[in-house]
């Protein structure tokens, strides 16, 4: 797990005004953290570390510390909502985690070996990645920050799926866990599909039809 860690601290001003006047002294980013035994708590977000952050992917698969006035939480990002238009965060929702509990996250899956896929580099194919993220679930020492499959190997008019992942000691997939029919594809090697072929070639037929004009 990545080390984050952001500081907050407790926001008593709420409703809409209040964390529009927050986001306006473009300091803090307005949130709200709960989950587990207690309540849930709005807070404020300081801005630099927390945008600095977001920057990294593993961020959004990571246990984060969360200081709130001085007091330490364990949390996962849950939510972000940014501006429509502008580069801004206007509000963060944070899950509490346990450390006996198992927690469900999405997690980055990583294709490595394109360079040298047998079935891209000898056999012509091309990749096709189905899916982005893993849904997994596991205690929070055991988030991994993302997921590898390695296609070295992987032959022309192959699809992997979630079965073909090596998942981390402690770490289950959610889809798998429904059953066989949710092993669902994340990616495959196809054959390279030429686009325009038939256009191009039912052209030059319509060409050399014509017959050459009188002079």
């Amino acid at each position: 797990m990545s080390d984050f860690i952001l500081k907050a601290s407790v926001r008593n001003d709420l409703g809409k005004g209040a964390s529009r006047r927050l986001r306006r002294a473009n300091q803090q980013v307005p949130a709200v953290i709960y989950g587990g035994e207690k309540g849930a708590q709005s807070i404020s977000v300081e801005k630099t570390a927390f945008y600095k952050a977001i920057e990294d992917e593993s961020f959004f698969s990571s246990v984060i510390k969360l200081v709130i006035d001085g007091a330490e939480e364990q949390v996962v990002v849950r939510d972000l909502q940014r501006h429509p238009f502008k580069p801004l965060l206007t509000h963060a929702d944070f899950l509490r985690v346990d450390a006996t509990h198992e927690i469900t996250m999405n997690v980055p899956l990583h294709v490595v070996g394109e360079e040298t896929c047998v079935g891209i580099k000898d056999q012509g194919g091309e990749l096709h990645t189905l899916a982005n993220e893993v849904a997994i679930s596991c205690l929070p020492k055991d988030l991994p920050d993302f997921l590898e499959v390695d296609i070295s190997n992987v032959e022309l008019g192959t699809t992997l799926h979630l079965s073909d992942l090596t998942l981390p000691a402690g770490v289950t997939s959610v889809d798998l866990s429904h059953g066989e029919e949710h092993d669902n594809a994340i990616l495959s090697v196809t054959k390279v599909k030429v686009r325009g072929g038939d256009d191009e070639d039912s052209e030059g037929e319509s060409e050399s039809e014509e017959e050459p004009s009188a002079e």
